[in-house]
């Protein structure tokens, strides 16, 4: 980890919702943004933050999220993710989101994420892998 990674740090993700990211099981009126590809998106959100504060080989892994999907976003609308590291306790990194379009806040939420080396995080699920005879 660099010195750099400090509580405070801010980061926000702007993308529109994509088909890839609705619900379809009510039909095409009522195609809006997946709580899971929302959660998804929170992940990749808090992990882009901590990236530019890390170290060569090492990077993060989600242990914990704790979401409230408030208000429906369509197709197509704009989605801003806020994200702020707002504690960090050795490789244990703690983040608040929110998260909004362009009509009204869509998301509330807390994510915790671990900061891994990832050859060794490698070599762990490697021998897990063996140890369930899936090598």
């Amino acid at each position: 980890m660099k010195p750099t990674l400090q509580p405070g740090l801010r980061h926000t993700v702007n993308f529109a919702v994509t088909q890839g990211r609705t619900i379809d099981f009510m039909g095409e009126k009522a195609r809006v943004y997946a709580t899971p590809m929302l959660v998804r998106d929170v992940e990749i959100a808090c992990r882009e933050l901590l990236l530019k504060h890390l170290d060569a080989g090492e990077d993060s892994v989600g242990t914990r999220i704790e979401l409230d999907h408030l208000a429906a976003t369509l197709l197509g609308m704009p989605v801003a993710l806020d994200v702020e590291l707002v504690a960090l306790e050795g490789r244990a990194a703690k983040f608040a989101v929110t998260g909004s379009d362009s009509v009204e806040p869509i998301c509330k939420a807390t994510h915790h994420r671990f900061i891994v080396d990832v050859a060794k995080t490698e070599q762990r699920l490697a021998a897990k892998a063996q140890k369930a005879g899936i090598a």
